[in-house]
């Protein structure tokens, strides 16, 4: 046996609150009899049961002490007719019950009704709380999560606006052809560091197997500058290119083409002499 999977799977607190059938009941205690460190665990969860019901005590309401006794003078009460006894019968005299063994009585009762309601109040408490804490921990699950996100958008714009602000990053705009007159995009590139950008203004969707491929013009010839997503957000980083006359976008396959399909060219800027 697995002690230490038996001592968490729960039993242990349902023995302590007595919600086990008979028979569970009675493998519990052999199990406790056969490891001693499961009667010890046991006993910690008896302990931790009776300091937090200590801590929540509820004292009973005034009226429960006097319907106790009331009920208690009613058993203890003589009977109005006296059994007859022989005369040579020494008659034996029945004294009150004493007032300290009705309290003692009482007290037993009240501690019994009071242990009971405070078991029912402590296993709702304890529910209630255990649901508490699962929506507290989902709760900042998703908040951390949010935070996050904000945190990455708020990175994202802080780069952006660093290129857009830094003067060795050069603008081209690209209008749209004949085949998407309302589509343009813009590209920032940086000759001295090759690094390339690129800003979606208005482009369509395409289908899931589509994308865009972003060309560079070098000597008449087009060099591949990467493929992105018709949705894609911000700046997106191109491939680096050393040297171009023109950029354009054309639509291709999933994951690019070697050559442009200019019959698909979509937007196309030239760059300007410095």
């Amino acid at each position: 046996m697995n002690i230490e999977e038996y001592i968490s799977s729960g039993i242990l607190e349902a023995y302590a609150l007595n919600e086990l059938s008979a028979k569970e009941m009675r493998e519990v205690e052999a199990v406790m009899a056969r490891y001693p460190e499961v009667k010890a665990e046991l006993n910690a969860i008896e302990k931790a049961f009776e300091d937090m019901a200590m801590a929540t005590q509820v004292a009973p309401k005034p009226e429960m002490k006097k319907a106790i006794l009331d009920k208690i003078d009613e058993q203890t009460a003589p009977s109005a007719e006296q059994p007859t006894t022989r005369q040579d019968t020494p008659k034996v005299v029945s004294l009150p019950a004493s007032q300290g063994w009705k309290y003692a009585v009482a007290a037993s009762l009240v501690l019994a009704l009071v242990s009971g309601y405070l078991a029912i109040d402590y296993r709702s408490k304890w529910k209630s709380s255990s649901q508490a804490y699962a929506q507290l921990l989902a709760s900042n699950s998703q908040m951390a999560e949010q935070y996050n996100q904000v945190n990455q958008k708020l990175d994202q714009l802080e780069t952006d606006f660093g290129i857009l602000s830094n003067p060795n990053f050069r603008r081209i705009g690209m209008a749209g052809t004949d085949n998407a007159k309302e589509a343009y995009a813009d590209v920032y590139w940086n000759e001295t560091t090759e690094e390339l950008y690129l800003n979606i203004v208005n482009l369509q969707e395409l289908a899931a197997d589509k994308q865009y491929q972003l060309w560079a013009i070098v000597d008449g010839q087009p060099v591949d500058a990467g493929v992105f997503d018709w949705n894609a957000e911000g700046l997106v980083k191109m491939k680096r290119i050393a040297q171009s006359a023109a950029f354009a976008v054309t639509v291709e396959p999933k994951g690019g083409s070697e050559s442009p399909s200019l019959e698909t060219m979509q937007v196309l800027g030239n760059v300007k002499k410095s």
